[in-house]
């Protein structure tokens, strides 16, 4: 297994780690501070670092089983390797505020209107997520802009806590998707909890409070059917 240390620490912008294997596809380390990608969340890029040796760059990443496998070029790393991983930290810290918004968003949708997600996807600093709305209005995103401001004002910390499956299935709502994407066999949930708005199951990064957001702007909505539609959102620089 690689000890996946985004999951409980996103700030951590490097480790130190071993090459546990090489593949065609590229490198499996005992720990990695490399988020994957997932739920909408792109991957992370950065640097695999030998000393003495090359600076290989991550490009992609992808998972086998309990793994994580880092996409580097075909050089310089044998199983056994000290190595040290480094995130881009830009990008992570980006796409870690941006997951949030999405996640103050679904949470400010779900208290007001009680609609459930039907899909969502995020680039830094812009994501849109799909709700189950039968009508959608400029009026109706205009108050949900304003409501989820003042989330980020509140400046809500927010937790990340890793469950045992029936306990985490104990908590109402936990899962805010019309359709429920973990795996059936899942043994332990991992939980975003933005205090007081927002708990569910969640496999991203995540900043700390909602204050370090930053200004979330609606930029758009349109109807994908007749009960889905869509709300497309940018934050701040």
């Amino acid at each position: 297994m690689t000890e996946k240390i985004y999951n409980t620490d996103a700030y951590m912008r490097q480790c130190e780690a071993t090459v546990l294997e090489v593949t065609e596809s590229g490198v499996i380390l005992d720990r990695t501070v490399f988020y994957p990608g997932g739920g909408g969340q792109p991957n992370d890029v950065g640097l695999i670092v030998k000393a003495d040796g090359p600076e290989l760059e991550v490009t992609n990443m992808s998972g086998r089983g309990g793994m994580i496998v880092h996409t580097v070029p075909e050089a310089g790393l044998s199983v056994g390797d000290s190595v040290r991983c480094e995130i881009d930290w830009e990008l992570r810290h980006k796409l870690m505020r941006t997951h949030t918004a999405l996640h103050i968003l679904c949470g400010v949708v779900w208290r007001d209107y009680g609609a459930q997600v039907t899909g969502g996807n995020m680039t830094p600093l812009a994501g849109r997520m799909d709700f189950e709305f039968e009508n959608m209005s400029s009026e109706l995103t205009e108050e949900i802009e304003s409501a989820i401001n003042i989330e980020v004002a509140e400046d809500r910390p927010i937790e990340v806590n890793i469950l045992p499956r029936a306990e985490a299935f104990a908590i109402p709502d936990l899962i805010r998707t019309k359709i429920n994407l973990l795996p059936e066999g899942i043994e332990e949930v991992r939980t975003i909890n933005i205090k007081g708005l927002d708990l569910q199951a969640d496999g991203g990064t995540h900043v700390a409070s909602t204050a370090e957001v930053g200004k979330i702007r609606i930029v758009g909505h349109q109807s994908k059917g007749r009960i889905n539609k869509r709300i497309r959102i940018e934050i701040a620089e």
